[in-house]
């Protein structure tokens, strides 16, 4: 949902829109405002400037604004009132691969963790509706709101990193948010004949961390192409060699998820 990309190629035919109101602004209402400046004074983000249409009232800049509303509670003249924002869509479509539900965001809009949540609750509905065995989260990259937000109460997460200091850096984090939320994790290491020291690395410290490697999908200028065909490459390309092995990951990812529980 934060410049959502899964729509360039799973070609999803929406049949449900409906408006994201996650936050909310605060507002001045000028009449009653009397310029004593205790907004101005509890804003932390340099919001709240003089307005020179109506002094000495105050203005609140919508776009500087975070909604903390600590404006709101020091106003002596109840001039201040938070009111609701939309935020961006969502969206319910269907694809040749299943149910889709995702969102845009307004661009410089937060909530995302919120969003992400009303997402995925969307999401698990319709699977219960139609007997479906699993539902599939794209996580956001980082480890912020959002990702808290996809991987909670995940019962899998699949890793994909790139060798590389970057790509072994962010590996780390993510592993660690997810062992912190006690989720099981396994990683696929994306163009690893690139850099095969660094591939080699990750690999070793995936085994001293229990982690199992379930697929090393190679460089392939399939990749490229099919997306500026605007195709999943598996469907564009199903000979390649990336198709293979993202293949070969899914169904590993599958037999992990679909075993039989112990107990």
């Amino acid at each position: 949902m934060d410049a959502a990309n899964l729509g360039l190629v799973l070609k999803p035919q929406t049949v449900q829109t409906q408006e994201f109101w996650g936050g909310a602004m605060a507002e001045i209402d000028t009449p009653l405002c009397t310029g004593c400046g205790a907004c101005v004074s509890v804003c932390r983000y340099y919001a709240i400037f003089p307005d020179p249409a109506h002094l000495p009232a105050y203005w609140i800049d919508p776009v500087a604004c975070d909604g903390c509303a600590a404006c709101v509670y020091a106003c002596p003249e109840g001039a201040i009132s938070m009111v609701p924002q939309q935020d961006g869509y969502w969206f319910h479509s269907t694809t040749p691969y299943g149910d889709l539900f995702h969102a845009e965001l307004f661009a410089g809009k937060e909530n995302s963790g919120k969003l992400v949540t009303l997402v995925r609750q969307f999401g698990r509905l319709q699977a219960r509706d139609t007997d479906a065995d699993l539902v599939i989260i794209d996580g956001p990259p980082g480890i912020g709101c959002p990702v808290i937000s996809a991987c909670s109460g995940a019962d899998l997460g699949l890793i994909v990193t790139e060798p590389g200091q970057a790509g072994f850096h962010d590996m780390k984090r993510i592993l660690a948010t997810l062992q912190h939320f006690r989720i099981p994790a396994v990683l696929c290491i994306n163009k690893a004949d690139l850099y095969q020291a660094s591939t080699d690395e990750i690999i070793a410290f995936a085994q001293d961390q229990g982690i199992e490697v379930l697929g090393l999908i190679p460089y392939d200028e399939a990749v490229p192409s099919a997306m500026l065909q605007g195709q999943p490459v598996t469907d564009a390309y199903p000979g390649a060699p990336a198709s293979a092995v993202i293949r070969q990951s899914w169904q590993a990812v599958l037999n992990r998820l679909l075993a039989p529980k112990e107990g």
